[in-house]
């Protein structure tokens, strides 16, 4: 049964993901940062990094995202783990907290992955019931993201955008929009990225996260892996643009989980997605302001996939370049087309 809970939310901005090697320096320098986002379960005892988040979370606006609850579980969630969630989020009164929308709990074992659903009736079901008990027991409302795809079920009736906005009207969740899982997903599939961000209700995406992955080669096939251990590339910038013309202005997290690099760069990506997002806005309201708007002038981008780093450009000012010299599409284009 949908509830309403209150709405937290924190600045339009970008964040990064608070990782173990930079608390220290974050402690010391308290450099700009839109906010911080921590993963629950490394939250839920005592430990230095704990202490730390209770100082670094004064100064910086904090969100809570899980990856262990197992929301497509069909036996329910684990009530010791639902309750660790909710002392993390009591101690630290974070302004965002989201979980995935997958399984990874079978018979009581663990498995160290977040593993893809079968979309259909009866899966969104069980996911909508759990995530009812989840936003019940922590008296707000939870951003559900979407996950990364390598396989798909054949006996899924809907896509998984699809099964999210059913998700969203069922339970009155938020949308935590995973833009590297969109194109990650999209690559291998052979879906289009747009049409799934353009299918998600757009009032419900509470977060975007942008990150990196590692491109595989196994035989005459390319395969993307949602490794979170690089920039973000030229191709998802792109997508993220896409994104944030299509759903506005939102929280962006740059996520980094493995091969992390100093924090100033993480602090470097998040800066490029600030400017990005306020180029998007300043151009709206450049277009708003014009006497004859041209809606030709707004369209098609498409942007290369490799990115060299011996061509000496930063990954994000490929993507810049390419937003600048996009040759005029037919007037009512809306899609940026993604190599």
């Amino acid at each position: 049964m949908s509830q309403v809970f209150p709405s937290l939310t924190i600045p339009k901005a970008a964040g990064i993901g608070l990782r173990s090697r930079h608390i220290s320096e974050m402690l010391a320098r308290r450099p700009a940062a839109g906010w911080l986002e921590v993963h629950a379960e490394n939250y839920m005892g005592e430990s230095a990094q704990v202490d730390a988040l209770e100082k670094l979370r004064h100064t910086y606006p904090l969100s809570v995202h899980g990856v262990g609850l197992s929301l497509g579980s069909a036996g329910g969630l684990d009530a010791n783990h639902l309750e660790q969630l909710r002392k993390v989020c009591q101690r630290f009164q974070p302004d965002l907290v989201s979980e995935h929308l997958a399984w990874s709990v079978a018979d009581g074992a663990y498995l160290n992955d977040l593993l893809p659903l079968r979309y259909d009736e009866q899966a969104l079901g069980i996911v909508a019931c759990n995530v009812d008990r989840l936003q019940e027991t922590l008296k707000r409302r939870v951003l559900i993201e979407n996950l990364s795809a390598y396989i798909a079920f054949a006996g899924s009736t809907m896509t998984e955008a699809e099964f999210l906005a059913g998700l969203v009207k069922r339970t009155g969740c938020g949308l935590l929009l995973d833009v590297n899982n969109v194109f990650v997903s999209a690559h291998n599939l052979g879906f289009d990225a747009a049409d799934f961000i353009a299918t998600l209700p757009a009032a419900a995406v509470g977060e975007i996260h942008l990150a990196g992955h590692a491109v595989n080669h196994v035989g005459d096939d390319t395969i993307l892996i949602d490794d979170h251990g690089s920039r973000v590339p030229p191709a998802v910038w792109a997508l993220y643009a896409d994104a944030v013309r299509t759903v506005g202005p939102r929280p962006t997290l740059i996520e980094w989980d493995t091969d992390v690099p100093e924090l100033e760069v993480l602090l470097g990506e998040a800066m490029w997605a600030d400017m990005m997002s306020a180029s998007i806005a300043f151009g709206r309201r450049a277009e708003a302001a014009l006497p004859c708007r041209d809606s030709s002038r707004f369209g098609s981008v498409v942007v290369p996939f490799e990115y060299r780093p011996d061509r000496g450009r930063m990954p994000a000012l490929a993507a810049f370049e390419a937003l600048r010299s996009a040759p005029n599409p037919q007037a009512g284009s809306r899609r940026h087309a993604v190599a």
